[in-house]
This record gives structure tokens, sequence and C-alpha cells, in this order.
């Protein structure tokens, strides 16, 4: 295997720990009923438990 689909292969496992790490934290901020806190545009934002996404895909521009 090459150094670029070395590379590849591990980008597509990060990425996928950080979806299942995100799914998580939206089950446990639900558990909880507090609200996820983001940072948007430069603006602090508060997401509600009912209105936060359970997933979100990762945009690649590859």
């Amino acid at each position: 295997m090459d150094k670029k689909a070395e590379l590849k292969e591990k980008r597509k496992k990060i990425v996928a720990g950080l979806e299942k790490t995100y799914q998580k934290l939206v089950e446990f901020k639900r558990y909880k009923k507090s609200p996820l806190i983001i940072a948007k545009n430069g603006e602090i934002l508060e997401i509600a438990p009912e209105k936060i996404l359970p997933t979100t895909p990762y945009i690649t521009n590859s």
C-alpha cells in the first residue's frame, strides 16, 4: 500500500470516529436535557437538545 492510500484510509477511520463521537454527544445532551453550545460565524449559539440533528455528514473536498 502506498503512502497516499494509507493516508486516505487513516482519514476515513478518523472521520468515522468523529461521526461516532458526535452521535454519542447528541445522545448525552438529550439524556441530560442540556443545550449544545457551538460557535458559528464568530457567534456563540445554544441549541436545544430537541433540535440537535442526530447525525451530521462530514463533507470532503476530495
